[in-house]
Parts: C-alpha cells; sequence; structure tokens
C-alpha cells in the first residue's frame, strides 16, 4: 500500500508528539538536575545595593554583570575547607579581593600546595590575564573571595605534573575527568614570611 507525502508527514508529526510526551519530562528533569541557569546577579541598576546577609555563604554569589558576558563583572567564590582550584589562567585580568578567612596562592602548572602564599582576609591580589595559577583553602575554615574583571573571560586548565605530562583537567590529558576541578590543600609550606613578602610595598 503506498502512502500520500501529506499522510507520512501526519505520521512523522504524530510520532514526534508521541516521543516528545515520554521524553519531555526526562528533559525537564535533567535540565533540572543540571542546575537550571545560573541565579541572577544581585545588583543591577533596579536594585543598587546588597546586603552582606544576600550573599550565599557556601557558595558562588554572582554579585553584578556576568563573567561569560560584555561588561564588568562582580562576584564572590567560595572555597570549603581545603579546597583548591587546579592550575588554569584567565584570558583576562581579574582581581581579587580576601572577603573572609585566608586564601592561599600559587603559581605555574603543577600543583604546589607547600609553596602557596597566604593571603589573610582584607588582603588583594592581581591576576594579570593569562598568568597561571591555583589558589583556595588550605585550612579548616574556608575561605570567601569576591573577584572583578571584564567578560567575557575564558579559563584555561593547564596542570601537568613533575616531569611535565598533562594531567588533571588539563585539555590535553586524555585521562581527564569530568568533575569539580578541586582538590584538598593542607597548609604545611607557607606562612606569615610568605605574606609579609607578598604584601611588602615596592
Amino acid at each position: 500500500m503506498k502512502l500520500s507525502r501529506s499522510m507520512k508527514w501526519t505520521g512523522c508529526a504524530l510520532g514526534a508528539i508521541f516521543l516528545g510526551a515520554l521524553t519531555g519530562p526526562r528533559l525537564g528533569l535533567a535540565q533540572e538536575r543540571a542546575g537550571g541557569p545560573p541565579p541572577k546577579p544581585l545588583v543591577d541598576a533596579a536594585h543598587p545595593r546588597m546586603l552582606p546577609e544576600q550573599a550565599n555563604p557556601n557558595g558562588n554569589t554572582p554579585i553584578f554583570g556576568q563573567s561569560n558576558q560584555e561588561g564588568f563583572y562582580v562576584y564572590r567564590n567560595h572555597f570549603g575547607p581545603h579546597q583548591t582550584s587546579k592550575p588554569h589562567f584567565h584570558d583576562k585580568d581579574r582581581w581579587v579581593t580576601v572577603i573572609k578567612g585566608t586564601w592561599w596562592t600559587g603559581e605555574g602548572d603543577v600543583f604546589q600546595p607547600e609553596k602557596m602564599v597566604a593571603i589573610k582576609e582584607g588582603g588583594f591580589m592581581f591576576h594579570a590575564a593569562n598568568m597561571h595559577h591555583y589558589d583556595g583553602s588550605c585550612d579548616d575554615q574556608g575561605v570567601i573571595v569576591q573577584i572583578m574583571g571584564h567578560g567575557p573571560v575564558k579559563t584555561t586548565q593547564t596542570e601537568v605534573d613533575a616531569k611535565g605530562s598533562p594531567t588533571g583537567a588539563n585539555p590535553s590529558n586524555p585521562n581527564r575527568g569530568g568533575g569539580p576541578e578541586l582538590r584538598g590543600c593542607t597548609a604545611t609550606g607557607a606562612g606569615p614570611a610568605h605574606l609579609t613578602k607578598l604584601t611588602t610595598p615596592r
């Protein structure tokens, strides 16, 4: 039996509707589990103020603008106890203020927590574009930093091991995982001497 073109299109349309009814709820659930759209920044022309209690104390808070869009942005990044980023760089300048706790920073592509420098609450750091670094918390308290810059900004993972082979989330690592780009750190090597050296005026 030969079907007309209109009958074929009608059958395809009904099939699509049927499949959509079956898969639609699952797709919606998957998007919901993925976190949905990013939270809206707290400050804009209609809301010019932010109170401290509005910031998420245990997560990241967009304050103003968005780092993936054109323009100036501000957000607060929370690192839980002993959580640090892996070596990476950003393609544009960023300015970082320590809001709460002690922020530990290191430079280069090999993760070396024993060489990280402590920046205490109220301290400040300039991350120049393409500066390879890693940072976060190396104690039991965690840390909150406020990051400012101009978007859109791109982050590239660069971690290598002591022999120079790509590791971790480095795109050149064939064994990279898809999980969060954080790892543990315990403050053992860095201390007040490093902090004094870092903050001494030039």
